[in-house]
């Protein structure tokens, strides 16, 4: 049984996690740390665990073997390399980390404490990704152009979103860093890392971040990447397109299909049957806990999506192409 305590109940997604501990069979909620004391006693009353005012105590138990951080990214940095040096595994929300610095110290810390690290990059498990990376990755649409990928929700407008979402500080950003995580790694699963990155953010509702954002990478040999992302359309759906020399896929509108047309073939749409989703990412972990072994796919593309996140926020600052150091 792997213990777990929870580090904070910031982000949307803490309760949800959470679930994920209660529900698994070889894990289990044995404490909470919260950077808000109420927060944390609140939700350690809930779940019934002890909560923790300390976190450096709480890493020192050694009746805490992990910890599920869904903290301030501003506090991502602290937190895990310091579990790391307790010896404690690490799940977290993305991103890993604000800066590629930052990023790297906690790959670092990682590596030198022997502990496993997962970052919940969630649409890489789903049936809608899986199948359509295999279809890239099999040539059947021929070499690949451009990827545009779209996910947006109203949360700004309709005011759903907790207010410290629009915190700068904590959050390193706002739609793009957030919600722009997704349409990102997904680009970079399919094209891989580009040569510079180009952003544009909108600040409708006028928040400190931004709440509507697109940025565009751009690789050598001409193909192009676009990831769309806003707090502040309601009726968007997730949307991809990937348009190849042989052919073009299409997925998201009018409905949740995978639809390809070949240039050889008869000029209609055919839909395409979706693979199996894989294992989430929190049993992808929980597996790789119990075999002491790290996902250097899932830590290579955390630490690129620190990057591109990185480069995107600068280009939108000065209006330029950032390039994107791959070493």
């Amino acid at each position: 049984m792997i213990r777990v305590a929870v580090c904070s109940y910031w982000h949307v997604h803490a309760e949800e996690y959470t679930d994920f501990i209660l529900h698994h069979p070889d894990t289990e909620l044995v404490g909470i740390w919260d950077e808000d004391a109420k927060r944390g006693e609140r939700y350690a009353g809930r779940y019934h665990v002890p909560y923790y005012p300390d976190l450096d105590y709480m890493l020192l138990r050694e009746d805490i073997d992990a910890i599920v951080v869904v903290a301030p990214t501003s506090l991502h940095e602290d937190i895990m390399v310091k579990a790391a040096k307790a010896g404690k595994h690490i799940f977290t929300e993305k991103v890993l980390a604000l800066t590629s610095a930052e990023a790297d110290r906690i790959v670092n810390a990682v590596e030198a404490n022997g502990v496993v690290l997962n970052v919940a990059l969630r649409k890489l498990c789903e049936r809608d990704i899986v199948t359509l990376r295999r279809i890239v990755e099999e040539g059947a649409i021929g070499d690949v152009s451009l990827v545009r990928v779209r996910m947006a929700h109203n949360g700004a407008l309709a005011g759903w979103l907790p207010e410290h979402f629009y915190n700068r500080a904590e959050c390193g950003g706002g739609a793009m860093i957030d919600l722009g995580c997704h349409p990102m790694y997904i680009t970079r699963a399919l094209l891989g890392m580009p040569e510079t990155v180009t952003a544009s953010y909108g600040y409708v509702t006028g928040k400190e971040v931004e709440d509507n954002a697109v940025a565009l990478l751009q690789y050598t040999g001409g193909a192009i990447g676009i990831a769309e992302t806003g707090f502040v359309t309601g009726q968007s759906p997730f949307m991809i397109e990937i348009h190849g020399a042989r052919g073009s896929i299409m997925y998201g509108m009018p409905d949740e299909q995978i639809r390809i047309r070949l240039n050889e073939g008869d000029g209609e749409w055919s839909i395409v049957p979706f693979d199996e989703p894989i294992p989430n990412m929190f049993e992808q972990w929980v597996g790789h806990v119990q075999c002491r072994e790290v996902s250097m796919d899932n830590v290579k593309m955390a630490l690129d999506l620190t990057k591109l996140m990185e480069a995107a926020n600068e280009a939108a600052v000065s209006g330029k192409a950032v390039a994107v150091n791959v070493m």
